[in-house]
């Protein structure tokens, strides 16, 4: 027995939002991820409110933007506004159907699923008594805004089919309470909230591991009373050798009063009287080391101590779920990566499925913003939560994105295990920044400082420092990123080289050449992003084509990507990184060449050289040597390169 979808409606952000599980088998774990404010949390809290509703009441705040006005102007015969959340749970013959039953509507033995449904309701009639009372209209308003809650009323109901959710046949539905859910649904929740501190305590000796230690102990869960068996065995024991000390300590005391008690006859002792969950309560603590030599509580990292905390939680919630035994148990568990290091983050991942088997029917959600987590985990696993329009869709990533691929199954392949190996981030991120090569991973981020400093004294500029950009090394895979980028809706910049080329009729292949000489493009992300005909380089449309793109005239086929290679700039058209830069830094270069590493022949670096094309493959020995010196020159003695234009235009786009 399993839920395989869950339905929102009207809550928040999430206004008709639905989330689809695996529907052949039980999906033991849903990895909820997105950006920041995509309703991660409040699809947690909906679930608290309906079903802690004892506690956590639903408000006027509760309701989208797009609905709040239908309900100040609430009147007679208004149409009803409701939040709803719809469960499908998926049942077999191996199931026991002892608690479900009572939810199962159709006998059809070929149907295996029940429908529940949670609505939160206005008692219109109620308000619009209330309101009566209150004669200017401003007033009312915040009447509502305020006080809606005390008429806000849930409801819970099994129906057969979506038109049973129909007004005109709400008679349909058939009405049941939560205990009624709560036989079948267990539900516990761990927020992202916790109350660990690694400060110094204020003096009293109540640390939250060790606070939770106690509650895990409690022994008014069942599942602790075989240890309290033994532990109070162990301290009835502790009673009787303190018995027999405090009547040595005692003695001399005794004697003295024994006169007194019932004219010399009575008898005055003192007893050991300890009980098994007051001496762990209060007597007890968690400590890191063994007696010998540990640490406390408190002196441990609070990365350490979260993990450690996060852990015990799920452990208390394990042993509650195999007290209470329901058909299915709800665990949710809120950014387990809070106050965590990377390395912590990767080994719960990797564990926490060992962890969540010992559950007996679960099902379990962990919303995370950690590129670790994901790294770590299955892609069928991971649910994806965009913001489209006010409202919040929920993506099966793996199925969605991999129906994208149907065409090139390897680039889908590739994408798995990039992501999985190296750049989990780019799910969080709000822009990326595609690069091919070393020379520019060193020095884009100091293009962007300079850009950022080009551009300060705009009002309404925003730093690229200050935005949430990921920069991927790809070199000439790109291409296979296109339907993820496009998945995902993430503006996406590649600067890569035009790596013209020109036919070698002696050795019969494409030899690399200046762009005035091009015949052709060896760069296969500029090919397959700017639509190269498939055609010879020989044929009209392919020679067409490559004159649109020397004059930088091409469109890019995704509205997403954009490609950034070389422009044309003081009268010359660069073919790589290196041999642009040259050119826009030819002076700088020359009056540093004895400080710049990865260079040969430097002697031909000077002024009159004027084939940028041929100067630079005469003098650059090492790239990646080269391109540190540059930052290298910048960085300490403030020397100010220039950017190539093809860079700064690159930048502007991905700023907009």
């Amino acid at each position: 027995m399993y839920i395989k979808r869950i339905s929102i409606n009207n809550f928040r952000l999430l206004k008709d939002t639905n989330i689809q599980l695996d529907e052949d088998k039980k999906q033991d774990l849903a990895l909820l991820i997105g950006k920041n404010n995509t309703g991660k949390t409040s699809f947690i809290v909906l679930f608290d409110k309906f079903f802690r509703n004892e506690s956590s009441k639903f408000s006027y705040n509760d309701f989208p933007l797009t609905v709040r006005d239908q309900i100040l102007n609430t009147e007679e015969g208004s149409p009803p506004i409701s939040i709803q959340m719809k469960l499908e749970i998926s049942y077999s013959k191996k199931d026991n159907l002892e608690n479900i039953s009572d939810f199962i509507l159709d006998l059809d033995p070929d149907e295996n699923v029940v429908k529940l449904l949670f609505k939160c309701s206005i008692d219109i009639p109620k308000l619009i008594n209330d309101l009566s009372f209150i004669t200017k209209q401003s007033n009312q308003e915040r009447f509502i805004i305020k006080s809606l809650g005390d008429y806000l009323v849930n409801k819970y109901y099994a129906y057969y089919n979506e038109e049973d959710l129909l007004p005109a046949n709400s008679g349909d539905l058939v009405e049941k309470t939560i205990s009624d859910i709560r036989k079948v649904i267990n539900y516990q929740v761990i927020h992202a909230k916790r109350n660990v501190s690694s400060s110094e305590s204020n003096g009293s000796n109540k640390t939250a591991l060790s606070e939770l230690a106690s509650k895990y102990f409690n022994k008014e869960n069942s599942f602790s009373q075989e240890a309290f068996g033994s532990i109070n065995d162990t301290i009835l024991e502790m009673d009787e050798t303190l018995n027999e000390q405090y009547k040595t300590h005692f003695k001399d005391y005794f004697d003295n009063v024994k006169e007194f008690i019932d004219e010399g006859k009575g008898e005055l002792n003192v007893i050991s009287n300890l009980e098994s969950k007051e001496v762990l309560s209060n007597h007890s603590k968690v400590v890191y080391g063994n007696s010998h030599s540990y640490l406390p509580e408190n002196q441990n990292g609070l990365g350490h101590l979260n993990i450690l905390f996060l852990l015990l939680q799920i452990e208390i919630k394990r042993k509650l779920f195999e007290q209470e035994n329901k058909d299915i148990n709800l665990l949710f568990i809120e950014e387990p990566e809070a106050h965590t290091h990377p390395q912590m983050q990767y080994v719960f991942a990797k564990r926490i499925k060992d962890i969540l088997k010992k559950i007996p029917n679960s099902q379990t959600f962990i919303t995370s913003h950690s590129s670790h987590i994901v790294s770590q985990c299955e892609f069928e696993d991971i649910r994806y939560f965009k913001v489209i329009d006010n409202n919040v869709l929920i993506k099966n990533f793996h199925k969605e994105l991999k129906e994208k691929y149907t065409s090139t199954p390897e680039h889908f392949k590739f994408i798995k295990q990039y992501l999985t190996l190296y750049t989990s981030e780019l799910f969080f991120a709000e822009k990326i920044i595609f690069i091919e090569g070393l020379s520019e991973k060193l020095l884009l981020p100091y293009f962007i400082q300079q850009y950022d400093k080009s551009r300060k004294t705009e009002k309404d500029y925003i730093p690229l420092t200050s935005k949430n950009i990921s920069f991927v090394e790809v070199g000439a895979n790109a291409k296979a990123f296109r339907h993820f980028i496009e998945f995902l809706d993430i503006k996406t910049l590649i600067f890569t080289d035009i790596d013209t080329t020109k036919y070698n009729t002696d050795k019969k292949r494409w030899k690399a050449c200046s762009v005035q000489d091009a015949e052709n493009s060896s760069n296969t992300s500029i090919k397959y992003y700017l639509d190269a005909p498939d055609e010879e380089p020989t044929k009209k449309e392919f020679i067409d084509w490559l004159a649109k793109l020397k004059k930088n005239t091409t469109t890019s086929i995704s509205n997403k990507v954009n490609i950034s290679y070389q422009l044309e700039e003081n009268g010359y058209h660069g073919r790589s990184f290196e041999d642009a830069f040259v050119c826009v830094n030819l002076n700088l270069l020359i009056e540093q060449k004895v400080k710049i590493l990865g260079l040969k022949n430097i002697n031909e670096l000077k002024d009159s050289k004027a084939d940028f094309y041929e100067l630079t493959e005469s003098i650059l020995d090492k790239k990646s040597d080269f391109a540190s010196s540059i930052l290298y020159l910048a960085l300490t003695e403030d020397i100010k390169w220039k950017t190539p234009s093809y860079i700064v235009e690159g930048l502007k786009w991905i700023s907009e």
